[in-house]
């Protein structure tokens, strides 16, 4: 269940860093409230989530998750440019936050 909480946090953290893009620096109303939506849900499962977890494989899948889910929603969404360094990157992200996570012990 502990890791269930991390993966929708890592979600969550994805959503909260394209809100980030898209309040144009806090400019906008209803992006600067999902950022804020985001962000205070990411970061409260996260919390619940390290109760069980060691916060070092746990963190790296919350990033992990939020940064490949970013960098692929802004190339299929926003217009980011998309190359084969980039793909390939993300991939290594996801393959490391993987074992980490194979890594890690829950108490």
């Amino acid at each position: 269940m502990a890791w269930l909480l991390v993966i929708v946090a890592g979600i969550l953290e994805t959503g909260f860093a394209v809100c980030l893009k898209l309040s144009h620096g806090f400019t906008r109303l209803w992006p600067t409230v999902a950022f804020c939506v985001f962000a205070l849900g990411s970061f409260g499962l996260l919390t619940l989530a390290l109760k069980r977890l060691d916060v070092g494989p746990a963190y790296a899948v919350w990033t992990g998750i939020g940064a490949a889910g970013t960098a692929i929603y802004g190339m299929v969404f926003l217009g980011d440019v998309v190359s084969v360094l980039k793909l390939v990157s993300i991939t290594f992200v996801i393959v490391g936050v993987i074992g980490l996570q194979l890594s890690g012990s829950a108490h």
